[in-house]
Order: structure tokens, then C-alpha cells, then sequence
């Protein structure tokens, strides 16, 4: 086991590197980098004293004719070129990229993040206060998901062919079917003030007075703002999960062991929890970091800007449109490392739901 383990954290030093380099290639290629978005709002400040000044200031912020085409970033006529030199060395773009990234890497096995580009906060400082709200998503979504999923797929399996089968499998498709952000959507107009009731609200996690109230008070705040998205989050991720539980259950309950433990005369419900149960929860557990990753760092995005919750969905979204590389490669580099770590946990737990597995015999 220790050997397994010590193999999977050695195994996440290439992996990390790698998905680094990638992304850090990807994104030099990409067009628009930070300069080029100081420069577009320069310019569009410039446009808008032309315009108020009838075209007089045409020439603001211009050295010569020659500056026109100094510059390699593209709108940048009329910019000093002196400027675009002094931004090239804060943001560390006067060095060849190959530097750059070593550089970030080195400052990364450190955890040194660095600072926003565009917002005078640390990257540390910057997740750490949407934590929060993309945990609470997170945990929630995913408790309830787990809760929900799991009794109605045993109960499918179990129930094979029969009404409440069909009827839940009519549910199942088409909570698979509409995407969680137009039930969301569904959700703000029927009860959120859209059209009919206005029950619970649409902005934040807690109200403006939540510091005022007792912890009771504290905590129905805090529930009733999450009410609604986590209800749109779990619509759309417990279809996947209830039918993963039912298939894996269908196909314990058809194997040899369950019959030749009806033959001995054993209980349905102490064959179903006391053998298929730990056999059929295998696939599903070792599901539960890819799930928990993707309603953490995926589905909560557009849930997050339709009930203004400000999270990492909402954060990192913001800096790749504003290419605030420091918040866009440093949330990267800590949920990579996170989701490695989880993986890890979801095979550990292999061995511990059943003990017949020994990953000490593993070369992954």
C-alpha cells in the first residue's frame, strides 16, 4: 500500500508538469494577452476624447509617425512605445517564454502564486476568498447527489421492468436532458421574482444582514440562498449517477454468487446489503472525485453568473477573458494537484470497501 502510494505521488510529477506545459504553450498561442488588453482599453479611451472632442484629439497619446509601427501588438498605434517596453518587463513578458516558464515552475513548487495582473490581490488571497461559495456548490451538490442517486438506482435494480422503474427512468431523462442552467433559469422565473413568486433570492450567498442574525438565523440565511442552485446542480448531475448505480447493481444481481446465495436460503435484503452491495458500490465510490471535480470546477460556472455567486467558476472565467495569467495558471496548477489527490483518495477507497483489492500489487 505505502509503495502504491508513494508510486501515485511520483506519478503526479510528470502528469503536473505536463498539463502545465501544455496549457502554457496553448496559451501563447492564444491572441489577446494582457498588453494587448491594456491596449485596447487605451485605445478605447482615446477614441472616446476624439469623439467628445470632434476628432481634435486624434494625436493624444502618440510620440511620432514612427511609433505607428513600432509596436507588435496589434492596435497599438499611436501608443508610446516606451509604455508597451515598461509593460512588457512588469508582466515579465521581456524574457522568451521557455524562462517564463521556469520561472513560474520554480515559483509554483514554493506555492508562490504571484499577484493578480489586474486586481491588486494575491492569487492565494483571490481563491481563498471564492472558496466558499464554490464549496458550498461543491459539498452540497454532491452530498445530495450521493443521497438521491444511490437509493433510487438499488431501488431501479432491484425493481427491474416494474412501474416505479419506468416511471423514474421517465425522470431520469429528462433531468439528462435539460442542462442545469436552463432548469436554473426555470427555477429564477417561478420562484425568484421572474414571473410568479418571489420565495428566494437571486444574488449572493447570504444577505446583507447575515453578520446580525444568530446562528439559527445564520443558517436558514445561508440554506435559502442555496436552495435554488443547488436544486438546478443536482437536477443535472443525479440522472448520470442513478442510472451508473442501477446498471452496476443489475449486473451483480445476475452473477453466480447471488444465486448460489438464494440456494442457502440467505435473504434478499442480506444479499443485496450484505454481498451485492459492496460489489456494485465499487464503480460508483471510485466515481465520486471525478464528479465531486466536475460540479466543483465545471457545472457551478453558469449557476454561479446566473444566481451572482461569486466563485471560481466565476473567477476563473473572468481571468481567461481578461488573460490574467497569474490567477489562470496558479487556480490551475492547485485544482490539478487537488484532483490528482482525490483520484488517489477515490482508489484508496477501493480497499477499503473491499478488502480483496490490493493496490500493493499495482505498477499505476
Amino acid at each position: 500500500m505505502t509503495g502504491y502510494i508513494l508510486r501515485r505521488l511520483l506519478l503526479m510529477i510528470p502528469t503536473l508538469f505536463g498539463i502545465m506545459l501544455i496549457n502554457f504553450a496553448i496559451i501563447q498561442a492564444a491572441p489577446g494577452g494582457p498588453i494587448q488588453q491594456i491596449v485596447a482599453k487605451l485605445r478605447g479611451q482615446a477614441s472616446d476624447v476624439d469623439s467628445r472632442l470632434g476628432g481634435m484629439g486624434s494625436d493624444v497619446g502618440s510620440i511620432s509617425g514612427d511609433a505607428l509601427h513600432e509596436s507588435t501588438y496589434r492596435g497599438a498605434q499611436g501608443i508610446d512605445p516606451a509604455l508597451i517596453k515598461e509593460l512588457e518587463k512588469q508582466f515579465g513578458f521581456d524574457k522568451p517564454p521557455y524562462e517564463r516558464f521556469i520561472k513560474m515552475i520554480g515559483n509554483y513548487l514554493t506555492f508562490d502564486f504571484g499577484k493578480s495582473y489586474f486586481r491588486d490581490q494575491s492569487v492565494v488571497s483571490l481563491v481563498a476568498s471564492k472558496l466558499p461559495v464554490s464549496i458550498s456548490l461543491g459539498l452540497w451538490t454532491t452530498f445530495l447527489v450521493y443521497l438521491i442517486s444511490i437509493p433510487i438506482g438499488v431501488s431501479k435494480a432491484v425493481r427491474d421492468g416494474s412501474a416505479f422503474d419506468i416511471c423514474t427512468s421517465a425522470v431520469v431523462v429528462v433531468a439528462y436532458a435539460i442542462p442545469s442552467f436552463l432548469f436554473a433559469l426555470f427555477l429564477i422565473v417561478v420562484f425568484a421574482g421572474g414571473s410568479f413568486w418571489n420565495i428566494f433570492p437571486l444574488r449572493g450567498l447570504t444577505s446583507d444582514n447575515w453578520h446580525m442574525l444568530g446562528f439559527f438565523g445564520k443558517m436558514t440565511d445561508y440554506f435559502w440562498h442555496l436552495t435554488l442552485p443547488i436544486i438546478a446542480m443536482v437536477m443535472g448531475g443525479f440522472a448520470k449517477l442513478t442510472l451508473l448505480t442501477k446498471n452496476s447493481f443489475l449486473e451483480e444481481i445476475h452473477k453466480q454468487y447471488v444465486t448460489t446465495a438464494r440456494a442457502k436460503g440467505l435473504t434478499e435484503n442480506r444479499i443485496l446489503y450484505g454481498h451485492v452491495f459492496r460489489n456494485a458500490m465499487l464503480i460508483v465510490i471510485a466515481g465520486f472525485p471525478t464528479a465531486f471535480i466536475h460540479i466543483l470546477f465545471t457545472s457551478s460556472l453558469l449557476i454561479e453568473v446566473l444566481f451572482s455567486l461569486d466563485g471560481l467558476g466565476l473567477l476563473g472565467f473572468e481571468a481567461a477573458m481578461s488573460r490574467d495569467y497569474p490567477v489562470m495558471f496558479g487556480a490551475l496548477y492547485m485544482f490539478t494537484l487537488l484532483g490528482m489527490a482525490l483520484h488517489l483518495i477515490g482508489d484508496l477507497m477501493y480497499m477499503i470497501v473491499d478488502r480483496r483489492i490490493d493496490l500493493s500489487a499495482s505498477r499505476g
